[in-house]
């Protein structure tokens, strides 16, 4: 078995090893067995190690590292592909590592906190590039997580040590004091230990003391579920990358506004209200332009056997087609629309009419000109046409014609 030198020194950036195994992934990428590694494999709810594997004549950009009965480094090779028994170098991405085991023991402590003074018990962690989430058994709401936080980093700035042990065998007296409990031990379980904070099982990495972790912020949080709640967080240089994101996007919002002047909520129940008088008036506009749309339509209207058929060609969209075809008919008893569009052809009729389907008509037409589509005894909506919006509002007259006129018989 590969030799955990991220266990033994989790603050080793590189070091030396040889090649057990290669397999050549294709595609220039490769995965390397070693006989010791500093690269953390993914698992626990932490993110594999990134970093570099070199050799005589190559070179391995390390990606993804997974345990699969043993560790293997996976990434993109330049040069030639290595072999067994090539000596190498290993080579951290350490920001990458030293945040991730910042994070992942501020999730102790915000984890350890929330159970004490909750009850909440956590179900579930993952690490992300720039940020965490924890999921607990029970709700929540921005009162309990201001005092998680204040606790949290109070427990951050005394410094305590974060010690790890193994077990074959786990004692009594620590597995009667896991915040997290351990049913069975198959071959040994790494304890994790932080002051008289919070003593847990865990197979990540940690910083020595926690003052190390930085500064813990919750993000945001919602319910995942019925019981199920989720906690977004960040820790260290991750949590003020973050909260600069969010400044950065708050006061160029602010900026953007006609009154720059904070609260920015305030500024966008303004706009709102502005935004909701502008549709009201809007709505009110558009149904009189439909007015008088519809009257011209109507004029130019071919009258057919008693029903009044607007056909028109329509440069709007198909939701404002669609609106206005509908507003139409509504208004207009004995009334037909073929509103034809760039790509898509609205039916529609009155209820009153009597003797045609818009549906019927629509796959009447299809079948002419190609597509696809359908709708109802009253709505129909096509598109998809082989053939030109001028074609299409030609098939579709003649198609009324010939159903009117049967339907008159």
């Amino acid at each position: 078995m590969v030799e955990k030198l991220f266990y033994s020194d989790p603050y080793l950036k590189e070091t030396t090893a040889r090649v057990v195994e290669v397999k050549d992934l294709g595609n220039g990428r490769v995965a390397l067995r070693l006989e010791g590694t500093i690269f953390y494999p993914e698992g626990g709810g932490q993110p594999s190690d990134r970093g570099f594997i070199e050799g005589d004549g190559f070179k391995i950009r390390v990606e993804h590292v997974r345990e699969a009965g043993d560790v293997w480094h996976e990434g993109t090779l330049e040069g030639k592909l290595p072999e067994p028994g090539d000596s190498i170098r290993m080579l951290l991405d350490w920001e990458w590592r030293y945040e991730n085991m910042r994070n992942h023991t501020g999730q102790h402590i915000l984890s350890a906190v929330l159970k004490r003074l909750y009850g909440l018990e956590t179900t579930g962690f993952q690490i992300f590039e720039g940020y965490n989430k924890i999921e607990v058994d029970g709700e929540i709401d921005w009162g309990m997580v201001e005092r998680a936080e204040v606790e949290a980093n109070e427990i951050v700035s005394r410094g305590l040590p974060v010690e790890v042990e193994e077990y074959r065998y786990l004692p009594e007296d620590i597995a009667a004091i896991l915040r997290k409990h351990v049913t069975k031990v198959t071959d040994r379980v790494r304890i994790v230990k932080i002051g008289d904070v919070d003593v847990t099982p865990c197979g990540g990495t940690h910083v020595r003391s926690t003052s190390e972790v930085g500064l813990i912020k919750v993000l945001r949080f919602y319910q995942k579920s019925r019981n199920l709640w989720r906690i977004e967080f960040a820790c260290g240089n991750r949590a003020l990358k973050y909260l600069n994101g969010v400044l950065q996007d708050y006061w160029a919002s602010l900026e953007e506004m006609p009154n720059k002047n904070r609260p920015l909520v305030e500024r966008v129940r303004e706009l709102k209200g502005e935004i909701e008088r502008l549709e009201a008036e809007k709505g009110s506009l558009r149904k009189e332009l439909w007015e008088w749309k519809g009257r011209a339509l109507l004029k130019a209207a071919e009258d057919v056997g008693g029903v009044k058929v607007v056909a028109h060609l329509e440069g709007s969209p198909l939701k404002d087609a669609e609106a206005f075809a509908v507003y139409l008919v509504d208004k207009n008893p004995n009334t037909i629309a073929l509103i034809i569009g760039e790509n898509y052809a609205i039916f529609a009729k009155n209820r009153e009419v009597r003797g045609i389907s818009m549906n019927e008509l629509l796959k009447q037409v299809l079948r002419e000109t190609g597509g696809g589509g359908g709708g109802s005894e009253v709505l129909a909506r096509g598109g998809g046409f082989k053939e030109t919006p001028e074609k299409v509002l030609e098939a579709a007259l003649r198609a009324v014609r010939e159903s009117l006129s049967r339907a008159s018989f």
